[in-house]
């Protein structure tokens, strides 16, 4: 009897991991950039349109999906 090969396990991508958070519904969560540093040439309607979270593009989804296969 021939025996089962097993599968390899995959790595998640670290840095993939600390950036990237999947919701309920399949898509992923990124935080905004432009939003560390230089703040004081920035208005206030700019800083305050950077907070929060936003989705990632329809066009990045398989890249980090990729990167992150169990999460």
């Amino acid at each position: 009897m021939a025996k089962k090969a097993k599968k390899i396990k995959l790595k998640t991508h670290r840095g993939a991991a600390k950036r990237f958070k999947r919701t309920k519904n399949g898509k992923f969560l990124r935080g905004k950039a432009f939003s560390q540093h230089i703040l004081t040439s920035k208005t206030r309607k700019r800083k305050r349109g950077l907070k929060g979270t936003t989705t990632v593009a329809a066009c990045d989804v398989p890249k980090i999906a990729r990167m992150l296969p169990y999460k």
